[in-house]
C-alpha cells in the first residue's frame, strides 16, 4: 500500500520534478542548520569556550537573521523570481558555512552563524513558493507533503550528523558539509531561470520594515540570553529589551501604513492563514525547545556520545520520511483541521512519556517510547499544516505567505532558546530536562488547540487544477479562503 501510494505521489512532468528536487534540497540545508548543531554545542563549547552563553548565541545568532530577514527575502522571491534568489541563497549559504567551519574562536563562529542565517533567509520561501507556482490542487498538497517530509527530517535527522561528525571526525564537517548538496543542486537549479518569472518588479521591497524587524528580535533575545550571566538590573540586559519592545511597536505600525509592506498584516485576516501560525508558533517553539533540551541532556547527563544521541532520536525522523506524503495526501483529500489538531496533541503525549527519565538513563524503556509516538504525531501535522496556510493565500503572494510562515517557524525556536536558561536552570540536570518537557509538551497541546479552533478544511470541489508546466489563472487559491 505505501509503494503504491508512493508512487502516485511523484511528480508528473520533468519540470515538476526538477522543481521538487531544488526545493527539497535548498530548504533542507537551510532547515538542518537550524538544528545541526545542537548535538555539536557540548564539542563546540571545549573547543571555543564560553559556555551556555556561547552555546545559546550559536543556535539563536542564526534563527535571529533567518526568522526576521525571511520575511523581506520572501518579497524579494517575488519580486525578482524564486530560481534567482534562490541562487544567491545558494551562494551565500555556501560562503558562510565555509566561515562556519574556519572559526578559530565563539564571537566569529557566532558573527557567521548570523551570516548564514541572511543566506538561509533567502532559500526556504523562495523553495515552497515553487511548490505552490508549478502544482496545484491535490497535487501541490501531495508535493508539499514530500518537501515536509524531507525539509521536516532536517530537524530531526540533524542531531544524528551532528553526532557523528563530532564523535568520528570535528564539529566543523557539520558546516562543510554544506557544500556538497549546494553544489549538487546548482546546475539544476540554473536550468529553473527559463521557466521563472518575476511576479511584478514595479514593488518596493520593505527595507525599513527589515531593519525594524531584526531590533524588534535581537533586543529581546539578546536580553534573555545574557540576563542569566549579567541579571535583569544590569542596564545592558533591560535597555536592549527595552530597545526591542520599541522596535517591535515601530515595526507593526511601519507595516500597517506602509503601502508595500514585507509582512501584510491582511493576510493575517484568512482564517487558516492566521490561525495555522499561531499553530505554527506554538509547534515549531516546541519542537526547537525539546530537542535542545534532550539532545544536550542525553549526552551531558545520560553519558551518550554525541552519535549514540543522535541515534537515539533517529526513530521520529524514520517515521515522519515513510509517512508525511500519505498524511499530505490524506490531508488534500479530506482537509487539514483534525489532522492538524491529533498530529500535535499525540506529539505532546510523546514528549510527556519523557517523563519516565530517571538516573541512571535507560534508553529502551525512558526514551524511545516517547520519540515512536511523537514521530506519529509529527508525520500526522507537518503536511497538512504547510498545506493549510499556503492553501489560503492567493498563488501570486506564494513567496510572502511562505516566508510569513517560516518567518513564525524560526522565531518561535528563536524565543524558546532564549527563554532556555530561564526554563532549564544555568545548569543541564534532570530537573531541567523535566522542566523543559513540561513546557515542550504545554506548547504542543496549545497548537492542537489552535488548530481545532480555527482551521477550516477548504470547499470540495473549489480548487481549480493548474497546468502541468505552471499555474493556470485562478482565483488565487481562494478556496481556503471561503471555507
Amino acid at each position: 500500500m505505501l509503494m503504491t501510494d508512493a508512487a502516485a505521489l511523484l511528480p508528473s512532468t520533468p519540470l515538476q520534478k526538477r522543481v521538487l528536487v531544488v526545493a527539497i534540497v535548498a530548504s533542507f540545508i537551510a532547515i538542518l542548520d537550524g538544528f545541526v548543531v545542537n548535538l555539536a554545542l557540548p564539542a563546540i563549547g571545549r573547543e571555543l569556550g564560553g559556555g551556555l552563553v556561547i552555546q545559546q548565541w550559536v543556535v539563536d545568532a542564526y534563527l535571529l537573521t533567518l526568522g526576521a530577514l525571511i520575511l523581506v527575502a520572501g518579497s524579494l522571491s517575488d519580486h525578482f523570481g524564486r530560481a534567482r534568489i534562490l541562487e544567491w541563497g545558494l551562494a551565500g549559504f555556501t560562503l558562510t558555512s565555509v566561515t562556519c567551519g574556519l572559526a578559530w574562536n565563539g564571537e566569529v563562529l557566532v558573527v557567521s552563524r548570523a551570516l548564514q542565517g541572511i543566506a538561509g533567509a533567502l532559500l526556504v520561501p523562495s523553495s515552497l513558493a515553487m511548490i505552490v507556482t508549478f502544482f496545484s490542487g491535490p497535487a501541490q498538497s501531495k508535493a508539499i507533503g514530500q518537501w515536509s517530509g524531507w525539509t521536516s527530517a532536517a530537524a530531526i535527522v540533524a542531531p544524528l550528523i551532528g553526532g557523528a561528525s563530532v564523535d568520528l571526525l570535528s564539529w566543523r564537517v557539520i558546516f562543510f558539509i554544506n557544500v556538497i548538496p549546494a553544489v549538487a543542486v546548482w546546475p539544476i537549479l540554473a536550468g529553473l531561470r527559463k521557466s521563472d518569472a518575476a511576479t511584478d518588479t514595479s514593488k518596493k521591497i520593505d527595507y525599513l520594515g527589515a531593519f525594524l524587524a531584526m531590533v524588534g528580535l535581537g533586543g529581546p533575545v539578546y536580553a534573555f540570553i545574557e540576563q542569566g550571566r549579567m541579571g535583569w538590573s544590569n542596564m545592558v540586559v533591560w535597555m536592549p529589551l527595552a530597545v526591542g519592545a520599541v522596535g517591535l511597536v515601530l515595526f507593526l505600525i511601519h507595516e500597517a501604513r506602509t503601502p508595500e509592506p514585507m509582512l501584510p498584516l491582511r493576510l493575517f485576516g484568512i482564517r487558516n492563514f492566521g490561525w495555522g501560525n499561531i499553530a505554527t508558533l506554538a509547534i515549531y517553539g516546541a519542537l526547537s525547545l525539546g530537542f535542545f533540551a534532550v539532545g544536550i541532556y542525553l549526552q551531558q547527563m545520560g553519558g551518550m556520545k554525541a552519535t549514540t544521541a543522535g541515534i537515539a532520536l533517529l526513530p521520529a525522523t524514520v517515521l515522519l520520511m515513510l509517512t508525511a506524503s500519505f498524511f499530505g495526501g490524506l490531508a488534500g483529500k479530506y482537509g487539514p483541521r483534525w489532522f492538524m489538531t491529533a498530529g500535535p496533541f499525540i506529539c505532546g503525549i510523546g514528549f510527556l512519556m519523557t517523563l519516565a527519565v530517571q538516573e541512571p538513563l535507560n534508553y529502551w524503556t525512558q526514551v524511545l517510547p516517547g520519540q515512536i509516538v511523537f514521530g506519529i504525531g509529527l508525520s500526522t501535522l507537518v503536511a497538512p499544516l504547510t498545506a493549510a496556510i499556503l492553501g489560503a493565500v492567493p498563488t501570486e503572494e506564494a513567496g510572502i505567505g511562505s516566508a510569513v510562515n517560516n518567518a513564525v517557524a524560526r522565531i518561535a525556536g528563536l524565543i524558546c532558546i532564549a527563554f532556555a536558561g530561564l526554563i532549564i536552570g544555568p545548569v543541564f540536570s534532570r530537573q531541567g530536562l523535566m522542566n523543559a518537557v513540561v513546557v515542550t509538551a504545554v506548547l504542543f497541546f496549545l497548537g492542537a488547540a489552535a488548530s481545532a479552533v480555527g482551521i477550516r478544511n477548504p470547499v470540495l470541489g473549489a480548487a481549480v487544477m493548474d497546468s502541468p508546466e505552471g499555474p493556470a489563472a485562478d482565483d488565487g487559491g481562494t478556496a481556503a479562503q471561503r471555507a
